[in-house]
């Protein structure tokens, strides 16, 4: 028979059993309220920093141009294998190609392909970015990429005798777009790179590793210009 001493004591035991999971309960609610506030500050502070950063570089790099945004791109380098990048033009079928550089200057013509192509890879060919427009769009970016060295696959390697004011061509469909160096500029190689530019011009961007420095990419920025 049970007493009713031990029947309360029962009951308190269940009611105060019962108070410790509602408290732990609130606990891991306030806890996990705690941290969700916490990560949204915290995306919002980088969220912040990273404007402030955009607009440091801004006015710093490119007062005139407005950004286009970071892109996302492979790594660039300076590569060599002992071997300058020679080209025999009476070798290269350029009708396979979505479109064609050429840069007079420094005795540069490449074929590149599409964004979608097997063959856009930066391991073979100059190498269209994600996101870049063809030359007959206005306002458009043609964004192109390629390693600088001596080796076979460098033929970006003599970029760095660009300056402002030269000329660069790009081949499409059947037409020839002249573009004109505008602004040249280095960045770190993070694997992004920050597009300073023009909206209101159409723009051919190429991008590579700076010469004798593995920590920087250089970036030149030509306008259309006929």
């Amino acid at each position: 028979m049970q007493m009713p001493n031990q029947k309360l004591t029962n009951n308190s035991f269940k009611h105060i059993r019962k108070s410790q999971l509602l408290f732990i309960g609130s606990f891991l609610v306030f806890i996990g309220i705690i941290t969700l506030s916490y990560n949204h500050l915290v995306f919002l502070k980088d969220q912040v920093f990273a404007n402030m950063k955009i607009a440091m570089l801004d006015l710093e790099n490119v007062p005139n141009d407005d950004l286009q945004g970071e892109v996302d791109i492979p790594e660039v380098e300076n590569v060599s294998d002992g071997t300058v990048y020679q080209q025999n033009e009476k070798e290269i079928d350029y009708s396979r190609y979505a479109g064609v550089l050429e840069i007079p200057k420094i005795s540069l013509k490449r074929g590149f392909y599409n964004t979608d192509s097997k063959y856009n890879n930066i391991e073979h060919n100059v190498s269209m970015i994600t996101g870049s427009s063809m030359p007959d769009v206005p306002n458009g970016n043609l964004m192109l990429m390629a390693h600088s060295g001596d080796a076979y696959i460098s033929f970006f390697a003599y970029l760095y005798r660009l300056k402002i004011g030269d000329s660069a061509y790009v081949t499409y469909q059947g037409n020839k777009y002249r573009y004109q160096i505008v602004n040249i500029y280095t960045v770190p190689k993070t694997g992004k790179v920050a597009i300073y530019r023009n909206y209101n011009k159409t723009t051919l961007t190429l991008i590579t590793c700076t010469k004798n420095d593995d920590t920087t990419q250089t970036i030149y920025i030509a306008e259309l210009v006929s």
